[in-house]
This record gives C-alpha cells, sequence and structure tokens, in this order.
C-alpha cells in the first residue's frame, strides 16, 4: 500500500483504532466473538479452528512479576513456513560493534538525509551505534529511521530485542500480530521481542528514533519517595485489540536474528490473530501525558527524575537502558541555574529532539535540531553551551513554562561505540566541540 489513496486509508484506519489501557496488564482481546478459550489456554480443540500458540518474551521460570507472555489464536501456526536464508543487512548493525573503537568526544549529527524514493521503513533504518552483546541478551542499539513508502507485502520481526520508536516527522500505522496502533510524533511505540509487525505511513514521509533494548524488557520505574503516582502512568499506555489478516499472497517475513536479517516467503500473511491474552504485547503512550516531578525549592534535579521507561541490569538501579525525557514543565527554582548543569556522567546519553528546541543547546543550522541527535559517551564532559549558559546566569528568576520543545535521551551503563557509517557521515558535525568556546575565566579571588 502506497502513494495518496494507501495514505488516506492508512489515516482512516488510524483514526478508527481501539485501545486496551494500562502497562503491564493481563490483557485480553478477540476480533470475533468466541475466538478466545475459556477456562484454559490450550484446549484439544481451539474455538473456531484457530490453532492455540504461546509467544514468550521471558523465560518460562522467570518470577511471575516478571513473566511476560502472552497466548495467540491464530488462522494458522507460525510454524508452518519455509526455511529463512540470509538477506542484505542494508545500514542495520548490531552489537558487539567492532568496526570502530569507542568514542570519548562529545558528538552530534544532523538529521538523516532524505531518503531515496520508495524507501520503507525497514530499508530506512540506519544504526548509528550501541553496545553490548546482542547473543548474551545485553546492551542497546540506537537506530534512526527515514521513510517515504509503506512497507508492502513485508513484514518484520527482531528476535534480538525490543523496538522503542519514537517518531519524530510523519505518523506511523503499526500492524502488528495482536493488532493496529498508531503513533504520531510525541507519541513511542514499544514493539516487544519477537513480535511481527508492519509499519504503513499517515504522512508523506516519517523520520524518527529507534532504541533496540537487548536485555531485560522495559518497564515503569520504581518511584521510591515520589510515592504512587506521577511520571508515567500505567493507564496511560495503550495497547492493540485484536485485529487480523486472512489472506492467501505471498509475504516475506524478515526476522531479524544475531545481528543479521533472514527472510522468508509465506503464502500468506502472519498477521491472523483472531484473538489473544497476555502481556506480552506492543504498546503506545503520549509523552505529553508524562506527569513531570521538578524542584519547587531550588537546584535542577538529577536528569533520572524524567525517566519514562527502565530496562533493569542485574545491578540495582544500574539500568541497560532507560529512557528519558524532557516534557514541557515549569521551572521555579530560586537562587538556580536552570538550564541541566555541568556535569560527567558514568552513564552514556544519546540524546535526540523531536519538536522544538532544547533549554541547553543552542537551535537553528548546525545546532541541536528535531531529528539530528547527541552522544556524550560516559565521563565526557559536557553541559549547556555557551550562549544558553551566558543568558541563564543573567536570566531573571521568575516562574518559567518550558513548552516550546520536547526533547528524548537514551541512556546507557556502558560506552556507546558508533557505527563506521555514523563516524564518517556527512550529517556529522565536526565542529560540535565549538559551542563551549568562549566559556571565560570568571574567578576573581
Amino acid at each position: 500500500m502506497g502513494g495518496t489513496s494507501g495514505i488516506e486509508q492508512a489515516r482512516k484506519t488510524a483514526e478508527a483504532l481501539a485501545h486496551s489501557p494500562g502497562f503491564g496488564n493481563e490483557h485480553s482481546s478477540e476480533a470475533v466473538p468466541g475466538a478466545l478459550p475459556h477456562g484454559r489456554n490450550s484446549p484439544q480443540r481451539a474455538p473456531l479452528g484457530l490453532y492455540a500458540e504461546q509467544l514468550s518474551g521471558s523465560a518460562f521460570t522467570e518470577p511471575r512479576a516478571h513473566n511476560r507472555r502472552s497466548w495467540l489464536y491464530r488462522i494458522r501456526p507460525s510454524a508452518a513456513h519455509p526455511p529463512f536464508v540470509r538477506i542484505d543487512n542494508g545500514a542495520v548493525r548490531t552489537a558487539p560493534f567492532t568496526e570502530s573503537v569507542a568514542d570519548p568526544n562529545r558528538l552530534r549529527w544532523d538529521p538523516l538525509p532524505e531518503p531515496a524514493p520508495g524507501t520503507d521503513f525497514l530499508a530506512g533504518l540506519w544504526t548509528l551505534g550501541g553496545n553490548g552483546d546482542v547473543t548474551q541478551r545485553t546492551g542497546m542499539a540506537v537506530h534512526l529511521y527515514h521513510a517515504n513508502t509503506a512497507m508492502t507485502d513485508r513484514v518484520f520481526s527482531d528476535s534480538d530485542g525490543e523496538l522503542l520508536i519514537v517518531p519524530e516527522r510523519g505518523g506511523l500505522l503499526l500492524r502488528t500480530e495482536l493488532g493496529l496502533l498508531r503513533a504520531y510524533p510525541g507519541h513511542i511505540a514499544l514493539i516487544p521481542r519477537g513480535v511481527r509487525f508492519r509499519v504503513e505511513l499517515l504522512d508523506d514521509s516519517a523520520r524518527g528514533y529507534v532504541c533496540e533494548n537487548y536485555g531485560q524488557p522495559f518497564t515503569l520505574p520504581d518511584l521510591g519517595p515520589i510515592g504512587a503516582n506521577g511520571l508515567a502512568n500505567a493507564r496511560d499506555f495503550l495497547a492493540p485489540v485484536a485485529a487480523y489478516e486472512d489472506e492467501d499472497r505471498p509475504v516475506q517475513v524478515i526476522n531479524k536474528f544475531c545481528g543479521n536479517l533472514w527472510a522468508a516467503t509465506y503464502d500468506h500473511s502472519p498477521l491472523d490473530v483472531v484473538a489473544w491474552h497476555g502481556n506480552h504485547t506492543p504498546y503506545v503512550y503520549d509523552l505529553h501525558r508524562f506527569n513531570v516531578i521538578g524542584s519547587i525549592s531550588y537546584d535542577h534535579p538529577d536528569p533520572s527524575i524524567f525517566t519514562v521507561l527502565t530496562s533493569p541490569s542485574d545491578t540495582p538501579g544500574l539500568a541497560g537502558v532507560d529512557f528519558v525525557v524532557f516534557a514541557p514543565r515549569w521551572l521555579v527554582g530560586e537562587d538556580t541555574f536552570r538550564p541541566p548543569y555541568f556535569h560527567r556522567n558514568v552513564m552514556s546519553e544519546y540524546m535526540g529532539l523531536i519538536e522544538g528546541a532544547y533549554d541547553a543547546k543552542t537551535a537553528g543550522k548546525g545546532g541541536f535540531v528535531p531529528g539530528g541527535g547527541s552522544l556524550h559517551n560516559m565521563m565526557s564532559a559536557h553541559g549547556p553551551d555557551r550562549e544558553t549558559f551566558d543568558r541563564a546566569s543573567a536570566a531573571e528568576l521568575k516562574p518559567q513554562k518550558i513548552d516550546d520543545g520536547l526533547a528524548f535521551m537514551f541512556e546507557t551503563r556502558w560506552p556507546v561505540t558508533a557505527t563506521g557509517q555514523a563516524a564518517t557521515a556527512d550529517h556529522l558535525q565536526r565542529g560540535y566541540d565549538d559551542v563551549w568556546q568562549g566559556l571565560e575565566r570568571n574567578f576573581r579571588p
């Protein structure tokens, strides 16, 4: 499905979608009444002649609170397919990243250039870098995407990790095994490990960011002293309701497995789940609903206070990757330098911009712009640029609403090694260090 007529049809479909709210819930949905069995998961004969299949996103024996699985009731079992064969990886790369060395320098990129005609979401994936080892299910990767056509007659799944999609330009219609979701700029979409999906466009083109999380699935962070409420509310995450395709036509199914792309041509659409129940499910979330917690006395809080989702590691409090959003908020701190402070961090930070400007970086050509991104690896000194420092140091400290931008951060426990294509890209900003020039000596003994 492509062209103007395809976009219009996708928009009509997106506008009519229903959802099931709640992060981590045991959701239950059927597109045809009676498709879900009652009282058991795998009856001798599943209702309506369907096949029962469990999709496990965690080991069977993981604690109940961490266990991710869904039962799918589908027209054909997933096992009914021909062999997969290797295909070209395009611009997709996977950990361990060995084609270049980890760089302590601060790096910043302009947005990806416009894609060639006929580029869909998968063909438009471009890996910036990452860390860990996908075969050990540790670490993460940062990808960007640009697309100007829908995925037609092909479906993608990622055996290596879950995909956190952050649209920056253009809306997406995500057709998944468990149903349909729409994601506009300012939203995020979370596709669990192994879930098949197809991406259609709601606008002429689409661009954005993807965090591929090899480690433990994203979850909501603990709130600790904040209490029972705040940050991202579970009820604002929307899961799909069952919707299926019953089509006998060739469909290319592409699987990312241990860093390589493999493909098989099915004689039917694998998006044929008529009913399902469980908690291994896709979600969308509107970042504008994030309940920002901040200082109402003095000092700028650590950015961890803006965590939307976290992938825990084996060390409490040390995330494999955090997803952090800098959403609209009020600044009221007294005698406080209000933008993010200068700092060096044991964590590594990739930062992107969805809309507007970020309060610690200068926007405009050659600056930090929507679709671009910056990488500050562990212990790299960074903070507000000179222009921002001068302005904030002299500002009148009256209550200030920050509502002209939406930025985010992928923060990870290990250094991010840039891919060869990212380290030599034409859109890499060669003069990024210059933004801190002119921070003069002000010391007066």
